[in-house]
């Protein structure tokens, strides 16, 4: 914009009418009519720039505020998913106790009790087996 009002010459050309001492800012060429048509361009590019800049800004701090809701959501939807999780493997607990799926929560409760109950009886017999094979340990060397 600011090169609109030179009637499409360079500024090489410029410095070689001026005996190459002054810019173009000391001569007195270009009337006052194409002068304020420059002003005119640089300042509307320059409020075009702001404005530009001000809606960036505009738009990133909404989307640090959406950035932020999201976190704070996320964080929420993990909690509830880790509650949730150990709702089903141990039943109602401090979470949420009135949201109990009933029926498969008892399942999942009674065949944890089974495994345990294997778990506890295969370590005796591993017990019984090793005590068999080396009389001279004991249960806290086990």
């Amino acid at each position: 914009a600011a090169g609109s009002g030179r009637g499409g010459r360079g500024g090489a050309e410029e410095l070689g009418e001026a005996g190459g001492e002054e810019g173009w800012r000391g001569q007195s060429r270009g009337c006052p009519q194409q002068l304020a048509e420059r002003y005119a361009d640089l300042a509307a590019s320059h409020c075009e720039a702001l404005r530009q800049r001000e809606e960036r800004e505009w738009h990133n701090a909404r989307l640090r505020l959406e950035n932020a809701r999201l976190r704070l959501e996320n964080r929420r939807l993990r909690r509830e998913n880790r509650c949730l999780f150990r709702q089903a493997l141990l039943g109602p607990g401090p979470c949420h106790p009135e949201e109990s799926p009933g029926g498969e929560v008892e399942a999942l409760r009674a065949q944890l009790e089974r495994l345990q109950e294997k778990h506890r009886r295969a370590l005796q017999h591993l017990r019984r087996c090793r005590a068999a094979e080396v009389p001279e340990l004991d249960d806290g060397e086990l």
